[in-house]
C-alpha cells in the first residue's frame, strides 16, 4: 500500500462533496508527473490525504482510499470542458485519472502552517517551498502522523 495527498481546491470539489458522492473521478490533472502518479503508482486500495488548497487556511481535512485505478480522463477529449486538449487522441490518451472513495472527514483541518511547526511532518513534500503538484506520494510515517494527530 502507498499513500499520497491529493489537492482540491474547496470550491471546485470539497471533502464534503466526496462525502456526499461517495466516490468520484480526480478529473482535470495537467500536469505530467502527477499524471504519471495516477497512471502507472496509484494501485486499489491506497490511502490518501485530502488536502484543500486555495483555501484558508489550506490544509488536510479527510482521508479517502484508491477504488479504480489510472485510466483515461474523458474530459481531455470534451471540447466543451476546460480540460479540452486538442493534443489528445481516443488512441493515445495523454492524460489519466483515477477514483478514490471517502473515507473520513477530519473534524478541523490540519493547516499547512499545523504541519509546517510540526516536527512530526519535516520532510513531507507538501510543505517544501515550490512543491505545487495537486498529486503527490506521502512517506507512511508522515500519513501515520496525520493519522496520530486526530487521536490525541
Amino acid at each position: 500500500m502507498r499513500y499520497w495527498l491529493m489537492k482540491s481546491e474547496p470550491g471546485t470539489y470539497s471533502i464534503e462533496d466526496l462525502e456526499r458522492d461517495g466516490v468520484t473521478g480526480w478529473e482535470g490533472v495537467r500536469n505530467y508527473q502527477a499524471r504519471n502518479f495516477m497512471r502507472d503508482e496509484m494501485h486499489l486500495g491506497d490511502r490518501v490525504l485530502f488536502y484543500h488548497s486555495n483555501a484558508k487556511p489550506p490544509g488536510i481535512v479527510g482521508l479517502a482510499e484508491v477504488c479504480r485505478e489510472g485510466y483515461p480522463d474523458e474530459t481531455q477529449w470534451d471540447e466543451s470542458s476546460s480540460y479540452f486538449d486538442p493534443k489528445a487522441t481516443q488512441e493515445k490518451p495523454i492524460w489519466w485519472r483515477v477514483d478514490v472513495k471517502f473515507m473520513k472527514k477530519f473534524p478541523e483541518i490540519l493547516s499547512l502552517d499545523t504541519l509546517k511547526q510540526d516536527p512530526h511532518f519535516e520532510g513531507m513534500l507538501v510543505i517544501q517551498r515550490g512543491a505545487r503538484l495537486s498529486v503527490q506520494p506521502v512517506d507512511k510515517r508522515h500519513y501515520q502522523a496525520v493519522l496520530q494527530h486526530f487521536t490525541k
